[in-house]
């Protein structure tokens, strides 16, 4: 199409105009249906030539690309999973929406304004307010006394929910502000006093030690339900009790957590609290089996098998065993005593039912290293990074070692989304490659990487039992508070002092993986009314989003030909 100069516009009838303005629009029509074209075309080739890319990097055995996540401009093109449109890597990409929904009304108040005169009513605009009261309510109990006929006092019973002249609301709020909120017992005491509170320090410490039992029994409920896990994640920690250094033990998988303070962290003591507190040894097949993978002598396991007694209650019945049997006598290496009493450990949990077929994931800790174990990837790459090189050459030798680790540990990563036979032997194959190298002209290294390669076992764990993970990055964080607890409060003085804070923690992080209210659990079990297991949260259903920039790319061409049109009509107009 040829278009007329300018200066011939004004000469031009109306007729002609409007010509001109078609010829536009069909002008702008076929370009913009060749600029489609063209785009498709490029996007195709910009695939291939990325295809080629990684193809290349593959057979020089380079690292892959990383993932590079669409920005919120763009729609993702490589969705993975079932339901990709609504979970984005784990994580909801659904809005919020309204919360008001899960809100009880408790109040209505209608507020007046002032129109003037000739105004018309439009309703109500609600907008919904949460508060909150906190006040001292103080009720006295008069209890009737009688006396009996033959002379005894009966005095009417108080509300078990009372603690020492305190109701169940406070003790609620005690708990949770200390095991929850992580607040020192003298900013509780200073807090209650603000409110018109009349209590003490030692008050307070009573409270979080009160009505222990209830809670010690749904502590040892949950770590009594392992056999139904596939998976335990474990990892300790040091813990100061009664001016005396100790270790807690952490012991929790998704959903669930449990703490255990002792003296000693050695794999005896991680043996006993396996088995859920219960003071058990029993000599079994899994017991012997475990004394012989010890290199216990054989002169002194024949001694158990040809012994009648298999079952002790206690663990004074258990050292007088041994001292019937000789072993307190003998002086050699390993300890005939410890590791006897490791394996009839052991053999109790066999026999309890406790771990059939459960993983133990941890951090390559000796004391850890029982049963079916599995360890952390990030503590092994851990050992890598702490190294320090001396020049360039150890430097870039320490670099593509880190760099091929992370590489393998995305694709166990991958394998445990889609686990396969051949994959298995791929990776299996690629772990000896990275692992077995001859030398890397870093002689730390190299004693690093053969250290890791004796671990094949338990690195390539996940390839036997996908459903188990790669870290222990939940046991990390579960510790963590116990951590901050210990920051804040030291250490602990009496018994119940630190088994209160091992079970509380515990079931304040049990109630955060379950995603249930700590708050209103502690209310349920202290006997007050309300939801004894709220429900977690469902995600609303998100609502369409217009991207401006999308719109405005997309009515560019109409935009054009409108301004076209009002240009030639304005020119003619005037």
């Amino acid at each position: 199409m040829i278009l007329p100069p300018p200066d011939s516009l004004e000469r031009l009838t109306h007729a002609d105009l409007i010509g001109v303005v078609r010829d536009l629009i069909g002008e702008v029509t076929r370009m913009q249906a060749e600029t489609e074209k063209l785009d498709g075309a490029l996007a195709k080739l910009r695939v291939e030539h990325q295809a080629v890319k990684d193809e290349l990097a593959r057979l020089k055995h380079l690292p892959p690309r990383p993932p590079i996540k669409p920005s919120g401009m763009d729609k993702s093109t490589q969705a993975k999973g079932p339901e990709a449109g609504d979970e984005k890597g784990g994580r909801s990409s659904r809005r919020r929406g309204s919360q008001l929904d899960r809100l009880k009304i408790g109040a209505i108040i209608v507020v007046k304004a002032d129109p003037p005169t000739g105004s018309r009513n439009k309703g109500f605009e609600d907008v919904v307010v949460q508060d909150l009261s906190l006040n001292p309510q103080v009720t006295r109990y008069r209890r009737e006394r009688w006396e009996t006929p033959d002379g005894k006092t009966i005095i009417a019973a108080l509300d078990p929910g009372l603690v020492g002249g305190y109701g169940p609301n406070l003790h609620r709020l005690v708990l949770t502000l200390h095991f929850s909120g992580q607040v020192t017992c003298e900013r509780i005491t200073a807090l209650l006093n603000g409110m018109g509170v009349v209590i003490s320090k030692r008050q307070v410490v009573r409270l979080l030690t009160a009505k222990l039992e209830t809670f010690r029994a749904e502590d040892e409920a949950v770590i009594e339900s392992r056999p139904l896990r596939a998976y335990v994640t474990v990892d300790d920690t040091g813990a100061r009790h009664a001016g005396k250094n100790g270790y807690t033990t952490q012991i929790g998988s998704y959903n669930f957590t449990t703490f255990r303070t002792g003296p000693s962290k050695s794999r005896l003591a991680f043996l006993s609290r396996l088995c859920g507190g219960v003071s058990l040894y029993v000599i079994n097949d899994a017991a012997l089996a475990y004394m012989e993978e010890r290199n216990l002598p054989q002169i002194v396991i024949g001694k158990f098998k040809e012994h009648k007694a298999r079952i002790f209650s206690s663990a004074g019945d258990w050292e007088r065993h041994l001292q019937v049997l000789g072993l307190s006598a003998m002086n050699v290496t390993p300890d005939p005593m410890l590791i006897a009493s490791e394996g009839a450990l052991w053999g109790a949990i066999h026999h309890q039912g406790l771990l059939p077929d459960t993983v133990i994931v941890s951090d390559d800790a000796g004391q850890f290293r029982v049963g079916a174990h599995a360890l952390c990837w990030i503590h092994a790459e851990r050992l890598v990074h702490k190294l320090v090189p001396a020049n360039d050459k150890q430097r870039n030798a320490i670099e593509i070692a880190k760099r091929m680790i992370w590489w393998f540990y995305r694709a166990l990563k991958d394998y445990k989304l889609a686990p396969s036979v051949k994959q298995a032997q791929l990776l299996r194959a690629r772990f000896d490659r990275i692992f077995k190298r001859a030398s890397t002209g870093y002689a730390t290294l190299d004693r690093l990487l053969r250290r890791l390669f004796r671990n094949k076992d338990g690195l390539l764990r996940v390839l036997e039992r996908p459903e188990i993970p790669i870290n222990t990055n939940t046991s990390e964080n579960d510790i963590r508070a116990f951590v901050t607890k210990r920051k804040i409060s030291g250490g602990t003085v009496s018994d119940k002092g630190r088994d209160a804070r091992d079970i509380m923690l515990g079931l304040a992080k049990t109630c955060m993986k379950l995603k249930l209210s700590f708050y209103e659990f502690i209310g349920a079990r202290l006997g007050i009314p309300g939801p004894k297991n709220p429900a977690p949260r469902k995600p609303h259903p998100a609502s369409p989003r217009i991207n401006p920039t999308s719109l405005a790319r997309e009515f560019a061409p109409f935009t054009r030909m409108v301004y076209l049109f009002l240009l030639f009509t304005g020119i003619f107009s005037s």
